[in-house]
């Protein structure tokens, strides 16, 4: 469903990017990129990813959390 779930995201309006980990103790983290709030409201309102966070909640998951931040400077030494 996650990999479902970046393609479906790559396709919409004002997606710029993910990144996702998960630890041998199985806590994950995925981060999405996006344009614009409205993009991010258009994405949380899409109905096949309502869809799969109605499956998380109700299959996957004890505990999630959303955070929605704005990313204003990002910077580091690129991979080799």
């Amino acid at each position: 469903m996650a990999a479902r779930m970046v393609e479906l995201a790559s396709q919409q309006p004002g997606f710029l990017g993910a990144e996702s980990t998960r630890g041998v103790d199985g806590f994950g983290i995925t981060v999405s990129y996006w344009s614009s709030m409205e993009a991010v409201s258009a994405w949380k309102a899409h109905v096949e990813h309502l869809a799969a966070q109605d499956a998380g909640r109700r299959k996957w998951y004890e505990h999630y959390e959303v955070r929605i931040a704005k990313v204003e400077q990002a910077y580091g030494k690129p991979a080799t």
